[in-house]
């Protein structure tokens, strides 16, 4: 089973936009064949990202999404996160790489380009960070 992170944005993806290329994901998520990962940390960023009101969600909606998503993830305590290598502009992305790099071998799934730029320094740690919706071969 793949050991995947999932960042804000393809959360956004899986949960609220229903994105038809990430169908898959939440099927396969649905069907326990990911273990996906999230922190305390990561699940507040989430819930405040879909409280805005660029989302348009009342919070009845809000709370099912973030329950959906709680209850899908496996969750880690952010205080046993091991620091990555790579130190990224963008507090609130640290928390990603930090879980992917804890989970390693693990899958870190992002469109964020400050998460990208570590792809190759990454895979030498056993953290593929990919922006692709595929994961080759779940």
């Amino acid at each position: 089973m793949k050991v995947v992170v999932f960042d804000t944005n393809v959360l956004l993806d899986l949960f609220v936009f229903n994105d038809f290329r990430a169908l898959h994901l939440k099927q396969a998520l649905i069907d326990g064949k990911i273990d996906a990962l999230a922190t305390p940390s990561t699940l507040e960023e989430f819930a405040d990202v879909i409280a805005r009101p660029l989302f348009a969600l009342d919070e009845a909606q809000q709370e099912k999404i973030c329950l959906q998503w709680q209850g899908l993830a496996r969750i880690l305590d952010d205080t046993s996160l091991v620091k990555a290598p790579w130190a990224c502009q963008d507090p609130d992305d640290q928390v990603f790489l930090d879980l992917a790099y804890t989970a390693k071998p693990c899958n870190l799934v992002s469109k964020d380009n400050a998460v990208l730029r570590f792809v190759k320094q990454a895979a030498k740690e056993q953290v593929l960070i990919t922006a692709d919706y595929n994961l080759a071969a779940l």
